[in-house]
């Protein structure tokens, strides 16, 4: 089992379903934390290091589906590599990491929107997570109502991955893990309305981040 790490940066994740923005809202957030002073490094999951984007391809766009413990096998395969290659490296020296989705999306999607929160898959993810042993220190949950989802996805067009072109109920099941995962731990996770302005959406995450940093001073 692995040991809690102790990084000197702060580990910032952004979570919350298809459409919600989170690409790009993480990437306004790393330039206005650069703009006050702040290292950042700007990451993704599953991704981030040039194996877990080859596992990444396999997840989202491989031709054969994996069973679905292999599935998060295989997450968790390009998770440990993000962090080791990536993610540590950038907390060790002060940085702030900013990651596009983390573990809570592998509780949302593989265990409640794939597994339909069966309690084996639930316990397998959370298992998992303990053997990971590296949680973020805030979590920013974009909530977005699901028919404005789908129209902000409609309107991107192009070709959806595995995950996008699940059915409504598929989404909607996804929507429930989050909604646990931020009831769960609501001193780590910050809802964020992802449905104002981009503008404002921006400046209460910055604010949201800001506010982490003053408290760990």
């Amino acid at each position: 089992m692995g040991q809690p790490i102790k990084m000197s940066g702060l580990f910032v994740t952004l979570e919350g379903g298809e459409g919600a923005g989170k690409s790009t809202q993480a990437r306004r957030l790393s330039a206005a934390l650069q703009e006050h002073g702040y290292e950042t490094l700007l990451t993704r999951e599953p991704g981030g290091t040039p194996g877990a984007e080859a596992l990444r391809n396999v997840l989202l766009h491989g031709e054969a589906s994996l069973s679905w413990r292999a599935e998060i096998l295989t997450l968790l395969a390009a998770r440990c590599d993000h962090l080791d290659t990536a993610i540590k490296p950038a907390l060790e020296r002060g940085a702030i990491v900013i990651c596009d989705r983390f573990h809570d999306s592998t509780l949302a999607y593989q265990g409640y929107g794939v597994g339909e929160a069966a309690p084996e898959r639930l316990a397998f993810i959370q298992e998992a997570r303990r053997f990971v042993a590296c949680d973020p220190d805030v979590t920013l949950l974009l909530d977005l109502p699901r028919d404005v989802a789908r129209s902000r996805l409609q309107a991107r067009g192009g070709t959806g991955d595995r995950y996008e072109d699940q059915h409504d109920a598929f989404h909607e099941r996804v929507s429930e893990g989050f909604a646990y995962v931020a009831q769960a731990e609501p001193e780590r996770v910050r809802r964020i309305d992802a449905e104002a302005a981009p503008d404002c959406v921006t400046q209460r995450l910055v604010s949201a981040v800001l506010s982490a940093l003053s408290q760990r001073s």
